[in-house]
């Protein structure tokens, strides 16, 4: 199981959240681009980057400081937030990233998904995020009556080539991923499914790591890495030391 490090940017600056509140942000890095390097040197081989004002304003913002790390980090990079058209989806394989992540659009725009898909095979990534097991949307605001696993089946139909499922009651808590939640939407699909959201604890990543076989490729890990509680080298470790290409 693979081990993915995130940057959301926020205001030009690299910060994490607490369950999504944008008004509850710690301050990591100034620069964004010094977390990427960061991360690389502590063994990082793809970053997932969200554009949290992307996600808000539901258009990119901060394109310039991706385009950065692309060039600059020598690594996989992914990028959510604000991607609701294919002229931002272009902007930002423009910019170097090797798969965007395609959160509210997915949801409200089967047409638009498939003809992203259909553009960029391979190369689209659904981002599922849930309250309760409901798909929530828009940075996290507004909660819909959908069912993750609906949404998740229907996007593998239109082509996502994978799901990131993040669980918001548990991001930015460490109190660790729901693993019932993402291993029941794994087993509902066919493509991989990474997860995120509440990674606290190398056990976390343990109680995932074993369910690698049941479709969980991978974890994103942000504010555990950021305050310490565990370094990359050590959360690669208890994944099985799985590569992330």
């Amino acid at each position: 199981m693979l081990i993915i490090p995130a940057i959301d940017i926020k205001d030009g600056r690299c910060v994490r959240l607490y369950q999504g509140d944008m008004d509850q942000e710690t301050v990591y890095y100034q620069q964004p681009l010094d977390a990427a390097r960061h991360l690389v040197e502590e063994g990082a081989r793809m970053i997932h980057v969200v554009d949290l004002n992307g996600a808000v304003e539901g258009r990119p913002v901060h394109l310039p400081e991706l385009a950065a790390i692309c060039a600059e980090s020598g690594v996989a990079v992914e990028v959510g937030g604000g991607l609701r058209t294919l002229e931002a989806v272009g902007q930002a394989m423009d910019a170097g990233v090797e798969r965007v992540v395609i959160g509210t659009k997915a949801y409200e725009d089967q047409d638009f998904l498939r003809a992203a898909c259909e553009r960029f095979p391979g190369r689209v990534v659904v981002g599922i995020d849930a309250r309760a097991g409901k798909v929530a949307v828009r940075g996290w605001r507004d909660d819909t009556a959908m069912d993750a696993v609906e949404l998740a089946r229907r996007c593998e139909d239109d082509g996502a080539a994978r799901i990131i499922y993040t669980d918001i009651s548990r991001d930015g808590t460490g109190s660790g991923a729901n693993a019932e939640q993402t291993v029941r939407l794994a087993r509902a699909v066919g493509i991989p499914v990474i997860a995120s959201g509440g990674i606290g604890s190398l056990d976390d990543i343990r109680t995932l790591a074993v369910l690698a076989d049941e479709g969980i490729e991978g974890v994103i890990v942000g504010r555990a890495l950021y305050n310490g509680a565990f370094s990359l080298a050590e959360a690669m470790a208890a994944a099985g030391g799985v590569d992330a290409h």
